[in-house]
């Protein structure tokens, strides 16, 4: 029974308005050269009214881009207002729903002609990508052949999780992160069971709403890897709940040592890495090596003062720029870590806690700076 999307298929209840009236199409000049078929269906009964109109905008009074929100309907996408033509707009995915933490992770870009639109999930356990025509080409042709895969929900369980061990404590307490600090942030380690090397490896649990997303691995001899299936989010995003202010770290254990001072309202990005250095930044759907501040978008777009205690180092002044970039240089404040010696300075805020204290943390960010005035200053020098 159901035609083609290039047809215009509408299932309402019978007792609903259709998306426009019968009164509209029979008055409407219409033309033989195509067919129009229009489906009203209800749990006894269905009714079928073949008309064939000319062109679908002309004839009915439909905007074309009302037509393929109706075709983006029948897949499940469901249109706000701020889908709109030229403008991207973050959707709950239909295939995946956004996982258990319910992300808004569609990107939908309709086309300024209203003609086309085209859209990716930007979850990694789906990254479903496709897109529709209004007219003269098959509904929907796949942009990426990949066959969906259901959301993983991950557990301390399944992981094989087990609480950290003396050893990895140890670690920590060398480091000043108290065991109080691995505790509200569920620090855990692997258990030995499942590495061959029986090697003692952390992990950071990354959570939203509670719930693990997420784990990254961490040898004591600075190996690194992350759980398959894992989302891209800021480590510690339940933290900065409603938070106007937040800092945001080069790691997980500067994320820490930031709580160690007193600042809770810390997360850390997941990588180091800052891409590509291009004068103009690439579209949302396009830049994934920071497909984790847009996973977190809705959270960060409440906050009005970002500081960035990125690592002091060529690496972490490139994130630095690169999170300003996105964040808006207008709301960014930038740290300077104090010299540790006649030469250097220190590396990042585990440093400056393991050899200064908190005290001395505290006031590193308490002396930021705006990020546009270090950025002045730095192209003076």
């Amino acid at each position: 029974m159901l035609t083609n999307l290039s047809s215009i298929c509408l299932y309402r209840p019978l007792r609903t308005a259709l998306f426009f009236s019968t009164h509209n199409l029979l008055s409407s000049p219409i033309s033989s050269n195509t067919s129009l078929h229009i489906w009203s269906c209800s749990s006894s009964s269905s009714t079928q009214v073949q008309i064939a109109p000319a062109n679908v905008e002309q004839s009915i009074g439909v905007p074309k881009v009302d037509v393929l929100k109706q075709k983006l309907e029948l897949l499940g996408i469901i249109c706000d207002s701020s889908c709109v033509p030229g403008h991207y707009s973050n959707l709950l995915c239909p295939k995946c729903n956004g996982g258990r933490s319910l992300e808004r992770s569609l990107s939908l870009y309709i086309v300024q002609k209203g003609d086309l639109a085209r859209w990716r999930c930007f979850r990694t356990d789906c990254n479903w990508a496709d897109k529709v025509f209004l007219e003269g080409k098959a509904g929907h042709n796949e942009v990426k052949k990949k066959e969906f895969q259901p959301f993983r929900q991950m557990t301390e369980e399944g992981l094989r999780l087990v609480p950290i061990g003396e050893k990895v404590t140890a670690y920590f307490n060398e480091r000043k992160i108290s065991e109080e600090t691995l505790r509200r942030n569920a620090v855990m380690q692997l258990s030995n069971d499942v590495q061959r090397s029986k090697e003692d490896v952390i992990a950071f649990t990354y959570r939203h709403k509670g719930l693990i997303v997420g784990c990254k691995y961490r040898t004591l001899e600075k190996r690194f890897w992350t759980e398959r299936g894992s989302e891209k989010i800021l480590y510690g995003i339940d933290d900065i709940n409603d938070a106007a202010e937040i800092i945001i770290v080069e790691g997980e254990i500067d994320k820490l040592s930031m709580e160690e001072a007193g600042f809770c309202n810390c997360v850390s990005a997941p990588g180091g890495g800052a891409g590509k250095n291009s004068p103009t930044l690439p579209s949302m759907e396009k830049d994934t090596t920071f497909q984790y501040l847009w996973n977190c978008k809705q959270k960060l777009d409440k906050v009005s003062r970002i500081i960035l205690a990125t690592d002091n180092d060529a690496t972490g002044q490139a994130l630095a720029r690169a999170l300003a970039r996105r964040l808006g240089t207008n709301r960014c404040w930038q740290v300077s870590w104090p010299k540790k010696d006649e030469f250097s300075c220190f590396k990042d805020a585990n440093e400056v806690l393991k050899y200064m204290g908190p005290d001395a943390l505290r006031k590193v960010i308490e002396s930021v700076e705006p990020y546009q005035l270090c950025i002045s200053e730095t192209e003076t020098k």
